[in-house]
C-alpha cells in the first residue's frame, strides 16, 4: 500500500509523512530529497544533472546520503532548493528518478511525499493527500527549520511555487481523488492523525 502526500514547500509534507509512516510501521520515502540532491551535485560538479540522475547512489534512511556522503542538511538550504526546482523541469532528471521510485513503492507499504506522487509516481495509491498552508506560514515554518530571514524564505517559497505549478512536465497540481488539508492553523500531530484515519478507512489497521 501506498500513502501519497503532495504538495508544496513548507506545508509539512516531510514531517508529516515521516511521523504518518512511524505510526503505521511503514517505510518512507522523501522524493523531494532525492531532486534536492540531484540539484547539490550538479551544482558542485557542474555535470548534467541527468547524468547524475542516472548515476548517483542516493540513500534516504533516516539520514540523505549522496554517494555515500551524508547531505541531510547541505540538500535543506534556499540555494539548493531553487536549484531541485531548476533540475525538476529537466524531463531527464524526472524520467530517472521517478522510474527509481516506482521502483522502490511498487513493494510493500510505504509513505511516499513530493510533488507529483499522486499524479505521477503512484496514481493508483491507496491514499492521496494534497497539503496545504498559507505562504506566510510555509515560510515562517522553513526559516525556522533554516535559521534564516523569513522575508528571503517568503521570496524563494513563491518563486519555487512559481516554478513547479508553470512546469512543462509533471507541474505541481492536486490530484482529483486527493484529500486536500490546510495545515495552516493545525499541528503536526493533528494532520497526521488525519492521515492515520484516511488509512484506516483504506484499510489500514492502527
Amino acid at each position: 500500500m501506498v500513502i501519497a502526500i503532495d504538495g508544496p514547500a513548507g506545508a509539512g509534507k516531510s514531517t508529516v509523512a515521516r511521523a504518518v509512516a512511524q505510526r503505521l510501521g511503514f517505510h518512507f520515502l522523501d522524493t523531494g530529497a532525492m531532486y534536492r540532491c540531484v540539484a547539490l551535485a550538479a551544482t558542485e560538479s557542474g555535470l548534467p544533472a541527468a547524468e547524475i540522475a542516472r548515476d548517483a547512489r542516493i540513500a534516504l534512511s533516516g539520514r540523505v546520503l549522496l554517494d555515500g556522503r551524508d547531505v541531510t542538511e547541505a540538500i535543506r538550504t534556499p540555494e539548493v532548493s531553487a536549484a531541485a526546482s531548476e533540475v525538476s523541469t529537466d524531463q531527464q532528471v524526472r524520467d530517472a528518478l521517478v522510474a527509481q521510485q516506482q521502483r522502490l513503492l511498487s513493494d510493500g507499504n510505504w509513505v511516499a511525499e513530493g510533488r507529483d506522487i499522486a499524479t505521477v509516481v503512484v496514481p493508483d495509491a491507496a491514499v492521496k493527500v494534497f497539503l496545504t498552508a498559507d505562504p506566510q506560514e510555509r515560510a515562517r515554518r522553513r526559516a525556522v527549520e533554516l535559521d534564516a530571514d523569513v522575508d528571503t524564505v517568503l521570496y524563494e517559497l513563491k518563486r519555487r511555487d512559481e516554478q513547479d505549478e508553470a512546469r512543462q512536465h509533471s507541474p505541481l497540481v492536486r490530484a482529483s481523488d486527493a484529500v486536500e488539508l490546510d495545515t495552516t492553523r493545525l499541528s503536526s500531530d493533528e494532520v497526521v492523525d488525519h492521515i492515520v484515519a484516511l488509512a484506516a478507512s483504506a484499510g489500514v489497521a492502527r
